[in-house]
C-alpha cells in the first residue's frame, strides 16, 4: 500500500560513535524523502565526528575514524541539511529513543533551531512491536519476505525501513490508516517533554522527572523545594535538549510564582 502523504516524510537512520546521545556523534546519515506525488529522493553522507569511534560501535557498522577522517562534520552540512528537511515529517525505526534526538543533539551544537517536535514522527519499530515483536532484519523477512543484505548500514536500514511500513499498511490495512497523523499517534509510545526520556507527563499531565532520586516527582515541586538541581542538572552530562527543556519549564516555574 502506497503511503497517503498530506508533507514529505523522511525515512532516516544514523549510525554514530557510540549510544550516549548527549557525548557522541553522527559518522553516517542516510535519509530518504518521499512527496506527496510518489517521488523520492535518497541522500547518503558520512560525517566527521570530531571524536574517536567507539570499538564497539565501529563493530556493529564497520564505519572506522580512517573512513570518515576527511569527511565533512556535521556543522558543515546543519544548515543545508535543515533546509532540505524543513515542512517534513519524519520516519525511522526506534527513532523515537535514538535517532531523533542523536539527530537533534546535534542540530543545537551547531547552532541551528530544528524542532522535530512540530513534526508528525513515525517508529516503524513501536509499529512493528506492537504487532510482532521483533528486530529490523526479521521485520524485513516477516513484511518483505526478503533478506536484509548490509544490516546496520545506515543506507540499507533506511530504505528497509520505508519498504516495511508499506507493507505493514498492507497487512494491517483494517487497523492503520494511511495516514501519517494517525501512525505518529500510534507509533510514538512516549509521554517524553525531553528526546532522552529524563522528564515525562505523569498521568495529570504533569511534568516530572523520570531517573534519579527525584523520580515521579514533580519538577515544579523539585524547583520550590531543591533549586540546586537545576543547577546541577545545567552542569551535568545530560543532553542539550534536556536542558532545554528543563530551562523553560524553569523559567515558567518562576513566571508563575
Amino acid at each position: 500500500m502506497k503511503l497517503n502523504l498530506k508533507n514529505p516524510i523522511i525515512f532516516f537512520d544514523i549510525e554514530s560513535t557510540g549510544l550516549n546521545i548527549a557525548s557522541d556523534r553522527i559518522v553516517e546519515l542516510s535519509a530518504l524523502k518521499i512527496s506527496p506525488n510518489g517521488d523520492q529522493e535518497l541522500k547518503t553522507r558520512r560525517l566527521n565526528p570530531t571524536i574517536l569511534i567507539s570499538p564497539e560501535a565501529q563493530a556493529i557498522h564497520g564505519i572506522s575514524n580512517e573512513d570518515v577522517k576527511d569527511c565533512p562534520t556535521f556543522k558543515e552540512v546543519a544548515k543545508s541539511l535543515a533546509s532540505w528537511m524543513t515542512g517534513c515529517d519524519f520516519a525511522g525505526y526506534n527513532s523515537i529513543k535514538f535517532d531523533i534526538p542523536m539527530l537533534a543533539e546535534e542540530f543545537l551544537r551547531a547552532g541551528i533551531e530544528f524542532d522535530f517536535r512540530k513534526r508528525k514522527l513515525v517508529d516503524v519499530q513501536n509499529i512493528f512491536h506492537k504487532m510482532e515483536q521483533r528486530t529490523l532484519s526479521a521485520a524485513y523477512k516477516f513484511y518483505c519476505n526478503k533478506d536484509l543484505e548490509n544490516a546496520h548500514s545506515a543506507e540499507a536500514d533506511t530504505v528497509a525501513t520505508f519498504e516495511i511500513l508499506e507493507s505493514q499498511l498492507d497487512k494491517y490495512s483494517d487497523k492503520l490508516e494511511n495516514d501519517i497523523e494517525f501512525l505518529s499517534k500510534f507509533s510514538t509510545r512516549t509521554n517524553s517533554l525531553d528526546y532522552a526520556g529524563r522528564i515525562v507527563l505523569n498521568e495529570k499531565e504533569v511534568p516530572v522527572f523520570n531517573f534519579g532520586k527525584h523520580k515521579g516527582k514533580s519538577v515544579f515541586k523539585i524547583f520550590a523545594e531543591e533549586q540546586s538541581y537545576y543547577s546541577w542538572m545545567m552542569n551535568g552530562d545530560f543532553s542539550l535538549d534536556t536542558k532545554q527543556v528543563l530551562t523553560k519549564l524553569y523559567n515558567e516555574y518562576f513566571r508563575t510564582r
